[in-house]
């Protein structure tokens, strides 16, 4: 991304729209994964399931995500799930519509089906693939996406690796450090993500870290850092983590964000988790990273943080002037967003995403 990409967001948001998008393109997963936040049944605010919505194919699918972009005008756009390359076919048509509208598209996937390398070719098009654990305990909690499918499904590829750390991978001393030196050696490595599970309120799961796990990890971070050159963090990530936004009107990527599910109508709130999520337990890596870059300095005491805050109100003023049907932006509900935590039942129940089985040659 160059900075002129960087100009061309400021004045979109000076506008009032919204330059981060995440969409749910499909309800449908061939996984079974333990803690899958999509899957929740708070996810979607409880009135309804991800399973339950009825979404797209074909042509339909791709004139949607391509209004639905064309619409809130962002810089970056992720597609997600579901899994999102159970529709393929229709991505191969989406992702250079994008790139032609001059929106950086990113594909976050369990790489369970091969990525076309005519993604990863495209230096606008980033593919992002999470891999939990090492083989042995990885394979068991995300199969049939296990490490022999999806090291097959990559060659050849550059892919964004990304890890969310459970209390488990915590007991093992040595146990992140031999999944950073398996993934920095591979050659589709383009960088490593690194998030911590993020908990519901209220929400008891024995992927949650302990206090005393979180500040080992937190401890590790510059050694890794040192180590692991692929790990994509910054010198204050530990800080952040530490530090989490309070609530998501003062969490810089919630408010930033528009996030859509599978039928392109529901909204995602109050962030990409939906439901309720536990701020104070935060390791959304786009979070934490973004919550670093607010406290640089730009000159004197003004910060990364003064400059976007201003331009969101900026943003947020500029929206009134817009015909409802126009208005992408989310900035001026910061408040909705908090009552909504504060009116959440106390606990919730995470469920494996169960349900009926995807059938992969369908997609």
């Amino acid at each position: 991304m160059k900075s002129t990409d960087v100009i061309a967001a400021w004045g979109r948001i000076l506008m009032g729209s919204t330059p981060l998008l995440s969409i749910e393109i499909t309800r449908e997963c061939p996984l079974s994964c333990p803690g899958c936040y999509a899957y929740n049944d708070s996810h979607l605010g409880g009135g309804v399931v991800l399973r339950d919505l009825a979404d797209l194919r074909g042509d339909e699918l791709v004139d949607g995500v391509v209004g639905l972009v064309a619409r809130h005008r962002p810089l970056h756009v992720s597609l997600v799930g579901g899994e999102p390359l159970m529709r393929h076919r229709e991505l191969s048509r989406i992702l250079p519509r994008l790139v032609a509208m001059g929106v950086w598209p990113m594909v976050v996937t369990s790489a369970v089906i091969p990525i076309p390398h005519e993604w990863t070719d495209n230096e606008k098009i980033r593919v992002t693939i999470s891999v939990d654990r090492l083989p042995v305990h990885h394979d068991v909690r995300r199969k049939p996406a296990t490490y022999e499918r999806i090291l097959k499904n990559i060659k050849d590829c550059k892919v964004n690796v990304h890890l969310t750390v459970t209390q488990p991978m915590m007991e093992r001393d040595d146990y992140l450090d031999e999944y950073f030196t398996l993934w920095n050696g591979r050659p589709e490595t383009r960088s490593i993500w690194l998030s911590l599970y993020t908990p519901q309120v209220g929400e008891q799961a024995p992927e949650i870290l302990t206090a005393e796990s979180k500040q080992a990890l937190i401890a590790k971070l510059p050694d890794w850092r040192r180590r692991y050159p692929k790990l994509l963090m910054f010198s204050k990530t530990g800080y952040a983590l530490t530090n989490p936004p309070a609530d998501p009107s003062q969490c810089t990527f919630a408010t930033m964000s528009a996030n859509y599910s599978a039928d392109l109508k529901t909204r995602v709130e109050p962030c990409i988790f939906g439901g309720t999520p536990d701020c104070s337990q935060c390791g959304c890596a786009i979070s934490i990273a973004l919550h670093c870059l607010q406290d640089y300095k730009i000159k004197g005491p003004l910060k990364v943080g003064h400059f976007v805050r201003g331009s969101m109100k900026i943003g947020a003023f500029m929206n009134r002037f817009r015909p409802a049907h126009a208005k992408p932006a989310r900035w001026d509900r910061a408040d909705a967003a908090v009552k909504h935590l504060a009116e959440a039942p106390a606990l919730v129940t995470i469920q494996n995403a169960g349900g009926s089985s995807s059938n992969l040659d369908a997609a």
